[in-house]
């Protein structure tokens, strides 16, 4: 018995309820008509493997003291900006990600940088002055997109002759080379081997840098700066290398992002793209002031397999537009994680 309850309080009640959920709704979904299992799994796996990284990206922030990052949308429109240069200069497949990816860190490291100095300024602000920061910049990149000195015919508005287009369909250029590399297909479930390499390759090299010294004194920065100054530790330093690294890790993410989706959006698309990344961070067992790999790995799993799995037999159950159902669902589900489990940690430390 006391085996059993630990074993459930490592695990958690609200993930040990998810699960029993997920679980019931592959069932349901398997005895539904227009309803493919393996369908719903290979769509799990990909989208596991399209916002993984993006998860990993909050876990330096929240290590370093800075809190959730939902300043996110930062280092998003950095990998926008290097996807579009990627197709400017006539990149494809594997070229192409990875001079997206090539493109997208100088900006990312500049922007992060400037980031880090103006959350700097405002300790115990961050989560909202990031939040500001994230729209922010969506918004005077919607600006930019519209007088962006790009040529290519792929990128700009056919009629204006200027300006990049609000989608851009990169079927033929690189969508889906990540994805396909050693993918295939198991009782009728395909898995995207790349795209999953791809992120649990990010989660062991951001585990094994937690390890490192460097890694090692970000970490005490962030839950015990007095500590770690009498320790000889740069704590201010570490904080801006936090950030920064968060905001690089976001720009690759989005890179990722792309490829699999095959459309790259622009403009207001990158504005909430921070809740649903922090509520599966949330959800893997993180707080504002703790995160590891493991709590972005499981929650990743978890929050994209619920959305991707339960919408579609929730929109069949009630006959809706599963496009609609499962916009609003989508954000319901990722507001409401955030605020339990805000409202959960602020119950607890009182």
């Amino acid at each position: 018995m006391k085996h059993l309850k630990k074993i459930l309080a490592t695990i958690g009640y609200a993930r040990l309820l998810i699960i029993v959920f997920l679980v019931a709704v592959f069932i349901v979904a398997g005895r539904m008509e227009g309803l493919s299992v393996q369908e719903l799994a290979s769509s799990s796996l990909t989208r596991i493997g399209m916002w993984g990284i993006l998860v990993l990206a909050l876990v330096p922030a929240v290590q370093c003291g800075a809190g959730l990052n939902f300043g996110l949308p930062i280092g998003i429109v950095c990998g926008l900006v290097g996807a579009l240069m990627s197709i400017e200069y006539g990149l494809n497949g594997l070229s192409g990600v990875a001079g997206a990816a090539l493109f997208a860190i100088p900006f990312a490291l500049s922007t992060g940088l400037l980031f880090a100095l103006l959350l700097r300024r405002v300790r115990g602000h961050e989560m909202m002055v990031g939040t500001y920061a994230g729209f922010s910049i969506v918004s005077i990149m919607s600006i930019f997109w519209v007088v962006a000195p790009f040529k290519s015919s792929k990128l700009i508005l056919p009629m204006a002759g200027k300006g990049v287009r609000p989608t851009i369909d990169i079927t033929g250029l690189y969508a889906g080379a990540i994805d396909r590399i050693g993918s295939f297909k198991l009782a009728g479930v395909l898995f995207p081997t790349g795209v999953l390499a791809a992120f649990i390759a990010t989660a062991a090299l951001l585990w094994l840098w937690g390890r490192t010294r460097a890694g090692s004194s970000m970490r005490w920065s962030g839950t015990n700066p007095r500590f770690a100054l009498s320790c000889g530790v740069r704590v201010d330093r570490m904080y801006i290398l936090g950030i920064v690294l968060s905001t690089i890790l976001a720009a690759i993410g989005t890179v990722m992002y792309c490829q699999s989706f095959g459309r790259i959006q622009l403009y207001t698309a990158p504005l909430f793209m921070a809740f649903p990344a922090v509520a599966a961070l949330l959800l893997g067992g993180a707080t504002t002031q703790r995160a590891t790999v493991a709590h972005a790995v499981i929650g990743v799993i978890l929050f994209q397999t619920l959305l991707t799995i339960a919408l579609p037999v929730a929109s069949e159950l009630l006959q809706g537009d599963v496009n609609e159902v499962t916009e609003v669902v989508r954000l319901i589900v990722s507001n409401a994680i955030i605020l339990y489990a805000l409202t959960r940690r602020e119950r607890v430390s009182t």
